[in-house]
């Protein structure tokens, strides 16, 4: 810990499961905290994270994986993995991935500092005892933030859902009838659930590249290449 930052921790208050603040409030305190700290701030409210099982870890694997196949072959677009995600006066979460278009070719959210600000184009979620609250208040605040898809991997029962914004909300979007799930924001990244969850990469990998290969993914990555700021 910096000298800054302990001289911050004998100042501000700590963070207490179920406090109510605003997001600078919550940041200043969060940078005050102990390293191994891990917090977010949903509608105002503090949660506190459990600690994560190695399926966890396993399957945030799996996805980057998954992500950064995309990416390489779309782009202009930016993910990671636990970072800081500003949604908002009442909102800063740590999603498990996130995947946005960047802001010089028309993302709606941006870098600041190292955080994301604004809301990512794709949040995805990976729960087991945090199901409800990633499907309750999380998925709340994410679409009120303006998250264009949110995709929730459950574990224990395993299930992919995958929620689009329409009308301003968030309605799930079925897989299609061969079992594979397409993002509607961007064309060409296919999700096999089957494959994702019995570890099988190379399946994993293989509907995604059929998914590559789709006239839709080549339009959205020639659209991408003359995008502007601001389009």
């Amino acid at each position: 810990m910096s000298t800054v930052d302990r001289l911050q921790s004998r100042v501000l208050p700590l963070l207490v499961a179920g406090q109510r603040l605003d997001q600078p409030t919550f940041h200043a305190r969060y940078a005050a905290m102990p390293k191994e700290t891990r917090a977010e701030l949903v509608a105002g409210v503090v949660y506190m994270a459990s600690p994560l099982r190695n399926a966890h870890g396993g399957m945030d694997h799996s996805l980057a994986l998954w992500i950064m196949h995309y990416r390489r072959f779309t782009p202009r677009l930016e993910s990671g993995a636990n970072v800081t995600n500003k949604v908002g006066d009442d909102g800063e979460t740590q999603p498990d991935s996130y995947l946005r278009i960047k802001e010089d070719a028309g993302g709606q959210s941006r870098s600041v500092a190292g955080y994301v600000v604004g809301p990512a184009e794709l949040i995805i979620e990976i729960g087991d005892s945090s199901r409800s609250y990633d499907l309750g208040v999380k998925k709340a605040a994410y679409e009120k933030a303006g998250v264009l898809e949110y995709l929730f991997v459950g574990l224990e029962p395993e299930e992919v859902r995958w929620f689009g914004r329409r009308d301003g909300v968030f309605q799930e979007i079925p897989p299609g009838a061969d079992g594979i799930h397409r993002s509607e924001v961007f064309p060409g990244l296919w999700l096999d659930a089957p494959a994702l969850f019995t570890e099988d990469l190379n399946g994993l990998i293989a509907a995604l590249e059929r998914g590559l290969a789709t006239d839709e993914h080549a339009r959205f990555v020639a659209d991408l290449a003359g995008r502007r700021p601001g389009i």
